[in-house]
C-alpha cells in the first residue's frame, strides 16, 4: 500500500523536499509543507499521510497550530519531537507577523497595532490583555501581557497597566484583549475598562490611544467607535 512507503519510496517527483525545491514553496499542499518540517513519519505511515490524518484531526492548519502541546501530542503519532516541531514553527509564524524580532515599529492607525497581536491573541482561549507601549513619535518600546481571564474593572487595575509604561518611559500606550469566542464587539464591561484607565492615563501624563478587540480574524477599535 502507498500509505506504507517512505518518502524516500516515493518517485522523486512526488517527493515534498525535491519538489519545493524545484517548484518552489506555494505549489505544495499543508500538509507536504508539515511533512517537511516532520520529516518521518511512523511504521504504518510516511510523513505526508500523517501531516495530511493530524490536519484533517486538528482542523487544518490555524487548529492545529491552536492546540496546547499536551493537545498535539494525544494526536496518534505525534511524540515530544514532533510536538516540538510545530510548535515551533507556529511560533515562528506569529513573529513573523508579531513586534518581536527588536525591529523599529511605528503605528499610524489601529490596523498597525492589530498586526503586533492578531496572529497570537485571536487564537487564545482565555481572555488576555496586553499594553503595546510606544514614545512621543508613536514608536513601539514594549509590549507586555497585563492579565488572563475576563476583562473586568475590578480585576484591572491602573496599577498593572500603567506601571510597565511609567518604567519605560512611555508617552502613550494602546490597550488590547481578545474575545475567545471570536466576535470582538465590546461589551459594557469592555467600555468601562477603557473609561477607567483612559482618565487614569490623564492623572499619570501617559495617553490612552486606543483600546484595540481582538476576534478571529476581527477587530474592534475604540478609538474608530469614538470611545476613546
Amino acid at each position: 500500500m502507498k500509505s506504507m512507503l517512505k518518502i524516500m519510496d516515493l518517485p522523486e517527483s512526488e517527493r515534498p523536499r525535491e519538489r519545493l525545491l524545484k517548484y518552489g514553496a506555494d505549489v505544495l499542499s499543508n500538509n507536504e509543507l508539515l511533512a517537511i518540517i516532520l520529516r518521518t513519519g511512523t511504521p504504518k505511515e510516511n510523513a505526508i499521510n500523517l501531516s495530511s490524518r493530524i490536519l484533517n484531526q486538528s482542523g487544518g492548519l490555524n487548529g492545529l497550530l491552536g492546540l496546547l502541546p499536551e493537545e498535539i501530542m494525544s494526536l496518534k503519532g505525534i511524540g515530544k519531537a514532533k510536538a516540538s516541531q510545530i510548535i515551533a514553527i507556529g511560533e515562528l509564524a506569529k513573529r513573523f507577523k508579531a513586534y518581536k524580532s527588536g525591529d523599529i515599529y511605528i503605528i499610524k492607525q489601529p490596523k498597525d497595532a492589530v498586526s503586533l497581536v492578531m496572529e497570537e491573541m485571536r487564537y487564545f482561549k482565555e481572555e488576555h490583555l496586553r499594553v503595546i507601549m510606544m514614545n512621543t513619535k508613536n514608536m513601539v518600546i514594549s509590549i507586555k501581557d497585563v492579565s488572563i481571564g475576563s476583562l473586568n474593572s475590578s480585576i484591572v487595575h491602573p496599577r498593572e497597566v500603567f506601571s510597565e509604561a511609567i518604567r519605560r518611559n512611555s508617552a502613550s500606550i494602546i490597550i488590547c484583549h481578545n474575545h475567545p469566542s471570536g466576535d470582538p464587539t465590546p461589551s459594557k464591561e469592555d467600555i468601562n475598562v477603557t473609561e477607567r484607565l483612559k482618565e487614569c492615563g490623564k492623572l499619570l501624563g501617559i495617553d490612552l490611544l486606543d483600546h484595540l478587540i481582538i476576534g478571529n480574524g476581527k477587530y474592534v477599535s475604540l478609538k474608530e467607535k469614538c470611545i476613546v
